[in-house]
Formats: C-alpha cells, sequence, structure tokens
C-alpha cells in the first residue's frame, strides 16, 4: 500500500506523520485490498481539515473531517474511513455470496 501526506498551507511534522500512520493503519487491518492512500492536510484560518482519498479496486472512498485540533480530526477522519471501508467489504462479501446462492438449485418439493 503507497500512502502519500502532503500538506497544503502547512508543514507535515514527523510526528504528525506518524500519527497519521498509526491511525490508518486500522484500515489495513480491516481490509488488505488498498492500493493507495493519499491523505491532505490543511488549515483554513481556525480550522484544522484532513482529507483521505482511499483507492480500492472498482472504488475510491473519500473521507474528510475538519475540527479546531489536527489530532481530533485525524482520530475523526480515521473512525470516518473505518467505518466507510467496513461497509465497502461487506458489500463486496455480500455481492459474492449472493451470486452464489443465485446459481444454486432449488430442492425440489414432493408432489401432494
Amino acid at each position: 500500500m503507497n500512502l502519500n501526506i502532503s500538506g497544503h498551507h502547512l508543514e507535515v511534522t514527523p510526528a504528525m506523520r506518524e500519527y497519521v500512520e498509526a491511525k490508518l493503519e486500522r484500515v489495513t487491518r480491516h481490509f488488505d485490498h488498498v492500493i493507495d492512500m493519499n491523505v491532505i492536510v490543511s488549515v483554513e484560518k481556525l480550522q484544522q481539515k484532513i482529507e483521505v482519498t482511499v483507492h480500492v479496486r472498482g472504488k475510491d472512498i473519500h473521507v474528510e473531517a475538519v475540527q479546531p485540533d489536527m489530532y481530533a480530526a485525524i482520530d475523526l477522519v480515521a473512525d470516518k474511513l473505518d467505518r466507510q471501508v467496513l461497509k465497502h467489504k461487506e458489500k463486496r462479501y455480500n455481492d459474492r455470496h449472493t451470486d452464489a446462492l443465485k446459481y444454486q438449485s432449488m430442492p425440489e418439493q414432493p408432489a401432494a
């Protein structure tokens, strides 16, 4: 998985980079098929904004969070991303298994 962290109107410190990597590691624990992640950290007046785009096979998942505190924004975006990735994983799993059930033959009912 490729992780790209960039700052907009802000320099990304090593401590911030480590914190983002630690929080987003949870996503790869739940879902292995992540191709890459792009993280943009920005400051707009007094609001800290985090945008994360995760590229998985067949879909791009985009999440953003705005908070007065940078670390609170990182926590919030990690939670949102985790929920969306689990939802995507569940949809993939359900689609695969409903197709298998669709082609399975139904047992015949005895004639009464």
